[in-house]
Protein backbone atom coordinates (compact mmCIF):
# COMPACT_ATOMS: atom_id res chain seq x y z
CA UNK A 1 0.00 0.00 0.00
CA UNK A 2 1.04 3.30 -0.62
CA UNK A 3 2.27 5.90 1.85
CA UNK A 4 -0.56 8.11 3.98
CA UNK A 5 -1.50 11.40 1.46
CA UNK A 6 -2.74 14.30 3.65
CA UNK A 7 -3.74 15.72 0.31
CA UNK A 8 -6.19 13.12 -0.94
CA UNK A 9 -9.64 15.08 -2.11
CA UNK A 10 -11.44 11.85 -2.10
CA UNK A 11 -13.22 9.97 -1.80
CA UNK A 12 -15.14 12.78 0.16
CA UNK A 13 -16.06 12.19 3.53
CA UNK A 14 -19.65 11.88 4.71
CA UNK A 15 -21.84 11.53 7.70
CA UNK A 16 -24.83 9.43 7.74
CA UNK A 17 -28.17 10.56 8.91
CA UNK A 18 -30.10 7.59 9.65
CA UNK A 19 -28.54 7.36 13.15
CA UNK A 20 -30.79 9.99 14.06
CA UNK A 21 -33.86 7.64 13.30
CA UNK A 22 -32.76 3.89 13.11
CA UNK A 23 -33.07 2.02 16.32
CA UNK A 24 -35.16 4.59 17.70
CA UNK A 25 -38.85 5.18 18.50
CA UNK A 26 -41.42 4.35 21.60
CA UNK A 27 -39.33 1.11 23.08
CA UNK A 28 -36.07 3.01 22.83
CA UNK A 29 -34.56 6.93 22.64
CA UNK A 30 -36.60 9.43 20.80
CA UNK A 31 -35.39 9.87 17.03
CA UNK A 32 -32.51 13.03 16.50
CA UNK A 33 -34.18 14.82 14.01
CA UNK A 34 -32.36 15.92 10.87
CA UNK A 35 -31.52 19.75 11.25
CA UNK A 36 -29.73 18.72 14.53
CA UNK A 37 -28.17 15.84 12.59
CA UNK A 38 -26.72 17.75 9.46
CA UNK A 39 -25.62 20.77 12.20
CA UNK A 40 -23.79 17.94 13.95
CA UNK A 41 -22.09 16.91 10.89
CA UNK A 42 -21.43 20.57 9.54
CA UNK A 43 -20.22 21.51 12.41
CA UNK A 44 -17.24 18.50 13.12
CA UNK A 45 -14.02 19.77 12.37
CA UNK A 46 -10.67 17.78 12.63
CA UNK A 47 -7.13 19.81 11.64
CA UNK A 48 -8.91 21.64 9.07
CA UNK A 49 -11.09 18.69 7.55
CA UNK A 50 -14.25 18.68 7.88
CA UNK A 51 -17.46 16.50 6.03
CA UNK A 52 -18.20 17.19 2.82
CA UNK A 53 -21.73 15.64 2.41
CA UNK A 54 -24.41 13.71 4.76
CA UNK A 55 -26.05 10.18 3.04
CA UNK A 56 -29.93 9.92 3.55
CA UNK A 57 -32.67 7.62 5.46
CA UNK A 58 -36.20 8.56 2.99
CA UNK A 59 -38.40 7.67 5.91
CA UNK A 60 -39.80 9.96 8.56
CA UNK A 61 -39.20 11.85 10.39
CA UNK A 62 -36.01 12.71 8.44
CA UNK A 63 -36.57 12.55 4.20
CA UNK A 64 -41.02 11.43 3.40
CA UNK A 65 -40.64 9.16 0.98
CA UNK A 66 -43.60 10.33 -0.87
CA UNK A 67 -41.20 14.39 -0.75
CA UNK A 68 -43.30 16.91 -3.39
CA UNK A 69 -40.83 18.70 -5.29
CA UNK A 70 -40.99 21.31 -2.73
CA UNK A 71 -40.34 19.38 0.33
CA UNK A 72 -37.17 17.91 -2.09
CA UNK A 73 -35.97 21.80 -2.95
CA UNK A 74 -36.54 22.81 1.21
CA UNK A 75 -34.50 19.42 2.11
CA UNK A 76 -31.57 20.78 -1.01
CA UNK A 77 -31.65 24.14 0.89
CA UNK A 78 -30.95 22.86 4.16
CA UNK A 79 -28.20 20.56 3.54
CA UNK A 80 -26.65 23.22 1.22
CA UNK A 81 -26.41 26.01 3.41
CA UNK A 82 -24.46 23.84 6.05
CA UNK A 83 -21.79 23.70 2.82
CA UNK A 84 -22.94 19.65 2.39
CA UNK A 85 -23.87 17.78 -0.39
CA UNK A 86 -26.40 14.31 -0.61
CA UNK A 87 -25.06 11.05 -0.99
CA UNK A 88 -26.21 7.76 -0.82
CA UNK A 89 -29.85 6.75 -0.23
CA UNK A 90 -31.71 4.42 1.63
CA UNK A 91 -35.24 3.35 0.33
CA UNK A 92 -37.57 2.75 3.21
CA UNK A 93 -38.24 -0.94 1.99
CA UNK A 94 -39.62 -2.93 5.29
CA UNK A 95 -43.34 -3.66 5.76
CA UNK A 96 -43.38 -1.14 9.35
CA UNK A 97 -42.53 2.14 6.48
CA UNK A 98 -44.83 0.88 3.50
CA UNK A 99 -42.78 -1.62 2.10
CA UNK A 100 -43.15 -5.09 2.35
CA UNK A 101 -40.93 -8.56 2.28
CA UNK A 102 -38.92 -8.80 -1.18
CA UNK A 103 -39.92 -12.39 -0.74
CA UNK A 104 -43.30 -12.01 0.49
CA UNK A 105 -46.67 -12.47 -1.64
CA UNK A 106 -46.86 -10.69 -4.66
CA UNK A 107 -48.92 -7.59 -2.60
CA UNK A 108 -45.57 -7.17 -0.53
CA UNK A 109 -42.96 -7.73 -3.20
CA UNK A 110 -45.53 -4.96 -5.07
CA UNK A 111 -44.63 -2.82 -1.65
CA UNK A 112 -41.09 -3.28 -1.81
CA UNK A 113 -40.71 -2.37 -5.17
CA UNK A 114 -43.32 0.73 -4.97
CA UNK A 115 -40.73 1.98 -2.47
CA UNK A 116 -38.10 1.73 -4.34
CA UNK A 117 -39.69 3.34 -7.19
CA UNK A 118 -40.42 6.33 -5.05
CA UNK A 119 -36.47 6.15 -3.76
CA UNK A 120 -35.50 6.26 -7.21
CA UNK A 121 -37.74 9.20 -8.16
CA UNK A 122 -36.38 10.97 -5.07
CA UNK A 123 -32.70 10.51 -5.81
CA UNK A 124 -33.14 11.73 -9.47
CA UNK A 125 -34.40 14.64 -8.21
CA UNK A 126 -31.64 15.70 -5.65
CA UNK A 127 -29.38 14.86 -8.31
CA UNK A 128 -30.59 17.18 -11.01
CA UNK A 129 -31.00 20.10 -8.70
CA UNK A 130 -27.08 19.58 -7.73
CA UNK A 131 -27.08 18.70 -4.32
CA UNK A 132 -26.45 14.82 -5.16
CA UNK A 133 -23.15 14.59 -6.78
CA UNK A 134 -23.05 10.93 -6.21
CA UNK A 135 -24.01 8.03 -4.51
CA UNK A 136 -26.41 5.01 -4.69
CA UNK A 137 -29.99 3.91 -3.18
CA UNK A 138 -29.48 1.38 -0.41
CA UNK A 139 -31.94 -1.74 -0.27
CA UNK A 140 -32.35 -4.87 1.94
CA UNK A 141 -34.37 -8.08 1.36
CA UNK A 142 -36.51 -6.82 3.87
CA UNK A 143 -37.03 -10.07 5.61
CA UNK A 144 -35.75 -12.00 8.92
CA UNK A 145 -33.26 -14.69 8.44
CA UNK A 146 -35.73 -17.08 10.26
CA UNK A 147 -38.55 -16.60 7.32
CA UNK A 148 -35.83 -16.47 4.92
CA UNK A 149 -34.87 -20.13 6.01
CA UNK A 150 -38.27 -21.49 6.39
CA UNK A 151 -38.32 -20.78 2.61
CA UNK A 152 -35.96 -23.13 0.35
CA UNK A 153 -37.17 -20.97 -3.15
CA UNK A 154 -36.33 -17.19 -0.66
CA UNK A 155 -33.08 -16.21 -2.31
CA UNK A 156 -34.75 -16.95 -6.22
CA UNK A 157 -37.82 -14.87 -4.87
CA UNK A 158 -35.63 -11.67 -3.27
CA UNK A 159 -33.54 -11.60 -6.64
CA UNK A 160 -36.69 -11.41 -8.54
CA UNK A 161 -37.71 -8.95 -6.24
CA UNK A 162 -34.44 -7.11 -7.00
CA UNK A 163 -34.47 -7.80 -10.72
CA UNK A 164 -37.80 -5.40 -10.57
CA UNK A 165 -36.23 -2.90 -8.56
CA UNK A 166 -33.20 -2.64 -11.28
CA UNK A 167 -35.11 -2.32 -14.46
CA UNK A 168 -36.99 0.97 -12.02
CA UNK A 169 -33.34 1.86 -10.50
CA UNK A 170 -32.03 2.02 -14.49
CA UNK A 171 -34.57 3.66 -15.83
CA UNK A 172 -33.98 6.65 -13.30
CA UNK A 173 -30.01 6.03 -13.53
CA UNK A 174 -29.27 5.24 -10.53
CA UNK A 175 -27.43 2.34 -9.07
CA UNK A 176 -28.72 -0.13 -6.03
CA UNK A 177 -26.34 -1.65 -3.14
CA UNK A 178 -27.61 -4.21 -1.08
CA UNK A 179 -26.07 -4.17 2.34
CA UNK A 180 -24.53 -7.03 3.88
CA UNK A 181 -26.33 -7.26 6.98
CA UNK A 182 -26.66 -10.24 9.67
CA UNK A 183 -30.27 -9.70 10.35
CA UNK A 184 -31.96 -9.75 6.75
CA UNK A 185 -32.70 -13.26 5.44
CA UNK A 186 -30.83 -14.18 2.28
CA UNK A 187 -28.11 -11.57 3.35
CA UNK A 188 -26.73 -12.75 6.36
CA UNK A 189 -23.83 -15.05 5.41
CA UNK A 190 -21.26 -13.25 2.97
CA UNK A 191 -21.70 -16.59 0.77
CA UNK A 192 -25.26 -16.42 0.33
CA UNK A 193 -24.57 -12.41 -0.03
CA UNK A 194 -22.56 -13.72 -3.33
CA UNK A 195 -25.09 -15.91 -4.10
CA UNK A 196 -28.21 -13.30 -4.31
CA UNK A 197 -25.80 -10.77 -6.11
CA UNK A 198 -25.24 -13.42 -8.74
CA UNK A 199 -28.60 -14.45 -8.92
CA UNK A 200 -30.19 -11.16 -10.05
CA UNK A 201 -26.66 -10.84 -12.01
CA UNK A 202 -26.84 -7.32 -13.24
CA UNK A 203 -23.63 -5.58 -12.14
CA UNK A 204 -24.24 -2.06 -13.98
CA UNK A 205 -26.81 -1.88 -11.71
CA UNK A 206 -27.16 -3.68 -8.49
CA UNK A 207 -23.83 -4.08 -6.36
CA UNK A 208 -22.79 -4.60 -2.63
CA UNK A 209 -22.62 -1.78 0.08
CA UNK A 210 -19.94 -3.15 2.75
CA UNK A 211 -20.24 -1.26 6.33
CA UNK A 212 -17.33 -2.39 8.06
CA UNK A 213 -19.36 -3.14 11.56
CA UNK A 214 -21.56 -5.69 9.91
CA UNK A 215 -18.97 -7.46 7.11
CA UNK A 216 -16.46 -8.02 10.54
CA UNK A 217 -19.80 -10.33 11.33
CA UNK A 218 -19.42 -12.17 8.20
CA UNK A 219 -16.31 -13.63 9.32
CA UNK A 220 -17.15 -14.82 12.73
CA UNK A 221 -20.79 -16.47 11.50
CA UNK A 222 -23.50 -15.10 12.73
CA UNK A 223 -26.65 -16.44 11.46
CA UNK A 224 -24.97 -18.65 9.30
CA UNK A 225 -21.88 -20.63 11.41
CA UNK A 226 -21.95 -22.97 8.51
CA UNK A 227 -19.93 -20.17 6.73
CA UNK A 228 -17.85 -18.71 9.22
CA UNK A 229 -14.08 -17.73 8.28
CA UNK A 230 -12.40 -17.62 11.61
CA UNK A 231 -12.12 -20.91 13.75
CA UNK A 232 -14.51 -21.32 16.89
CA UNK A 233 -10.86 -21.28 18.79
CA UNK A 234 -9.92 -18.02 17.38
CA UNK A 235 -8.37 -15.64 19.51
CA UNK A 236 -8.25 -11.60 18.77
CA UNK A 237 -4.45 -11.39 19.82
CA UNK A 238 -3.76 -13.16 16.43
CA UNK A 239 -3.99 -10.47 14.20
CA UNK A 240 -2.64 -12.42 11.40
CA UNK A 241 -5.71 -15.15 11.37
CA UNK A 242 -8.46 -11.56 11.19
CA UNK A 243 -6.54 -9.88 8.10
CA UNK A 244 -6.15 -13.28 6.33
CA UNK A 245 -10.22 -13.70 6.94
CA UNK A 246 -10.91 -9.96 5.56
CA UNK A 247 -8.72 -10.70 2.74
CA UNK A 248 -11.09 -13.81 2.03
CA UNK A 249 -13.98 -12.06 2.29
CA UNK A 250 -13.36 -8.87 0.45
CA UNK A 251 -11.71 -11.08 -2.19
CA UNK A 252 -15.36 -12.87 -2.55
CA UNK A 253 -17.56 -9.37 -2.11
CA UNK A 254 -15.24 -6.41 -3.05
CA UNK A 255 -15.57 -7.08 -7.07
CA UNK A 256 -19.61 -6.36 -6.38
CA UNK A 257 -18.82 -3.21 -3.66
CA UNK A 258 -20.04 0.06 -4.59
CA UNK A 259 -20.39 1.71 -1.34
CA UNK A 260 -18.32 1.87 1.42
CA UNK A 261 -19.45 2.80 5.08
CA UNK A 262 -16.16 3.15 7.67
CA UNK A 263 -17.49 1.94 11.06
CA UNK A 264 -15.83 -0.34 14.49
CA UNK A 265 -16.95 -3.03 15.83
CA UNK A 266 -16.38 -4.66 18.88
CA UNK A 267 -17.32 -8.07 17.31
CA UNK A 268 -20.87 -8.52 19.33
CA UNK A 269 -24.57 -7.89 18.68
CA UNK A 270 -27.00 -5.39 19.04
CA UNK A 271 -30.35 -4.60 18.89
CA UNK A 272 -32.28 -1.49 19.97
CA UNK A 273 -35.84 -0.14 19.35
CA UNK A 274 -37.86 -2.10 16.64
CA UNK A 275 -34.52 -2.90 14.59
CA UNK A 276 -33.10 -6.36 14.86
CA UNK A 277 -29.60 -7.49 16.27
CA UNK A 278 -27.20 -6.96 13.94
CA UNK A 279 -23.88 -5.64 14.07
CA UNK A 280 -22.98 -3.26 17.14
CA UNK A 281 -21.42 0.22 15.82
CA UNK A 282 -19.02 1.17 18.34
CA UNK A 283 -16.82 4.60 18.41
CA UNK A 284 -13.97 4.36 16.37
CA UNK A 285 -11.47 4.38 19.68
CA UNK A 286 -13.60 2.14 21.64
CA UNK A 287 -11.25 0.16 23.28
CA UNK A 288 -12.86 -2.99 22.96
CA UNK A 289 -13.05 -2.18 19.10
CA UNK A 290 -11.74 -5.31 16.80
CA UNK A 291 -10.53 -3.22 13.68
CA UNK A 292 -7.73 -1.41 12.82
CA UNK A 293 -9.88 1.05 10.94
CA UNK A 294 -7.65 2.91 8.28
CA UNK A 295 -6.14 -0.46 7.55
CA UNK A 296 -8.99 -2.79 7.77
CA UNK A 297 -10.95 -0.14 5.20
CA UNK A 298 -8.00 -0.60 2.49
CA UNK A 299 -9.42 -4.56 2.16
CA UNK A 300 -12.45 -2.92 0.95
CA UNK A 301 -10.84 0.14 -1.08
CA UNK A 302 -7.62 -1.32 -2.09
CA UNK A 303 -7.59 -4.67 -4.84
CA UNK A 304 -5.52 -7.75 -3.99
CA UNK A 305 -2.09 -6.16 -5.74
CA UNK A 306 -2.86 -3.01 -3.45
CA UNK A 307 -4.20 -0.77 -6.33
CA UNK A 308 -6.48 1.93 -5.19
CA UNK A 309 -10.28 0.82 -6.90
CA UNK A 310 -11.49 3.80 -6.87
CA UNK A 311 -14.85 2.56 -6.95
CA UNK A 312 -16.38 4.37 -4.14
CA UNK A 313 -16.48 8.71 -4.78
CA UNK A 314 -17.34 9.07 -1.14
CA UNK A 315 -17.26 7.28 1.74
CA UNK A 316 -19.73 7.12 5.30
CA UNK A 317 -19.42 6.62 8.77
CA UNK A 318 -22.14 4.58 9.95
CA UNK A 319 -22.82 4.59 14.10
CA UNK A 320 -26.67 2.81 14.43
CA UNK A 321 -28.00 2.63 17.65
CA UNK A 322 -25.49 5.31 19.43
CA UNK A 323 -27.17 6.54 22.45
CA UNK A 324 -28.59 10.02 21.84
CA UNK A 325 -26.36 11.55 24.58
CA UNK A 326 -23.24 10.31 22.82
CA UNK A 327 -24.83 11.60 19.80
CA UNK A 328 -25.29 15.20 20.84
CA UNK A 329 -21.76 15.62 22.15
CA UNK A 330 -19.53 17.36 19.26
CA UNK A 331 -16.51 15.59 20.39
CA UNK A 332 -18.27 12.34 19.30
CA UNK A 333 -18.09 13.63 15.46
CA UNK A 334 -14.50 14.84 15.53
CA UNK A 335 -12.97 11.77 16.96
CA UNK A 336 -15.44 9.92 13.74
CA UNK A 337 -14.27 12.76 11.52
CA UNK A 338 -10.83 11.94 12.40
CA UNK A 339 -10.99 8.07 11.51
CA UNK A 340 -12.32 9.14 8.09
CA UNK A 341 -9.92 11.35 7.88
CA UNK A 342 -7.23 8.76 8.70
CA UNK A 343 -9.03 6.19 6.25
CA UNK A 344 -8.52 8.90 3.59
CA UNK A 345 -5.62 9.61 3.99
CA UNK A 346 -4.01 5.80 3.70
CA UNK A 347 -6.56 4.73 0.48
CA UNK A 348 -7.90 7.90 -1.28
CA UNK A 349 -6.83 10.31 -4.43
CA UNK A 350 -6.22 13.84 -5.73
CA UNK A 351 -8.64 14.75 -9.02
Amino acid sequence: MSESNGSNNFPKLHNAAWPGVVGKGPDSEPAIDLDTMLDLTAAAEVDGHKFEGTDLFLSDPHVSIDSTDDDLKQLADKVQSRNLVVGSVVAPVWPPTGGGSAMGDEAERGKFVEQVRKAAGIAKKLRDMGVRPNGVIRIDSAVDVGSWAADPEGSQKIAETFKESCKIAADHGEKLAAEGEICWGGMHSWKEMVKLLELVGQPEVLGFQADMAHTLLYTLGYNAPEDRILPEDFSWEEGGALQDALKTLTQALRPWTIDFHVAQNDATVKGSGSHDKTGRHCLPEDPNGKLSIANDAGHWLRDADGNLTKTCRHICWDGCMFPNDIMMKPETWNSILAAMVAVRNAHGWSE
